[in-house]
């Protein structure tokens, strides 16, 4: 069995104080030692020295919701890997489907994007996943394996499968909408097949819409070691509660 995996990403929301008191709040119900679930939370990078300082030593885990391909240079409002590291951050997002969609994060810059995490460290948690549009085409599996080539092309097989993949539907995300036990189960199946046996160690979390109501379902599929959380995340009670059914 794969050590669970829960992250919790808090997108572009909160305050600071917000954000200090979220990160407490999950830390005291949080014992690293009491399960074999593993958490951890992507706060918004202007609060990462704080959430990191409340977060100290309580086992949750930090990570960022977004990092430059480039080391350093004239990149405005970009944020680098090695700038990551310092506020001890161990995971990242790379290739959120509201990075592709909305900021037009091509493949090919999703995998740069990784090779410049692990570079640093970090552990890139890479985000897959097809439109409505193109599960209706029948194209799922394709537009997904077409993510995951891009990211093996650049950065090798040995480096994706030493990373996270993350499937996020993207007609679940931010929907209420969530796929089925079986649909994910299915997607996450054809990842972990499709990339061979060096993937058999690897971790495959789903994200879309996860919640204290759904979560045990989809954590008793053979492929799920995890969960990508977004609204549930801002409430400790609610991601907490989706931490300790992952421990089951």
């Amino acid at each position: 069995m794969h050590r669970p995996l829960v992250v919790g990403n808090w997108k572009m929301n909160g305050s600071r104080s917000g954000s200090i008191e979220l990160a407490g709040n999950i830390a005291k119900s949080f014992s690293a030692g009491e399960g074999r679930v593993e958490c951890a939370v992507c706060p918004p990078d202007v609060f990462l020295a704080d959430v990191a300082a409340t977060l100290a030593s309580s086992g949750v885990g930090l990570g960022a919701q977004n990092v430059s391909q480039y080391e350093k240079g004239a990149y405005t409002g970009d944020v680098s890997a090695s700038m990551l590291a310092e506020f001890s951050c161990t995971y990242v997002l790379v290739g959120h489907s509201e990075r592709r969609a909305c900021f037009g994060e091509s493949s090919s810059q999703v995998a740069e994007k990784f090779v410049a995490a692990q570079g640093k460290g970090l552990v890139p948690i890479l985000c897959v996943g097809e439109t409505l549009a193109e599960r209706q085409a029948d194209r799922a599996f394709e537009v997904i394996a077409e993510q995951l080539d891009a990211v093996v092309e650049t950065a090798g097989l040995d480096a994706l499968v030493a990373a996270v993949v993350a499937y996020e539907p993207v007609w679940a995300i931010g929907t209420g909408e969530v796929a089925s036990p079986a649909q994910a189960q299915e997607v996450l199946a054809f990842i972990r097949a499709s990339l061979g046996e060096k993937a058999g160690a690897m971790r495959l979390l789903y994200g879309g819409s996860v919640n204290a109501e759904n979560a045990a379902q989809l954590f008793e599929q053979k492929d799920i070691d995890g969960a990508l959380v977004g609204g549930a995340s801002l409430q400790a009670e609610q991601f907490m509660a989706i931490c300790q059914m992952a421990e089951t």
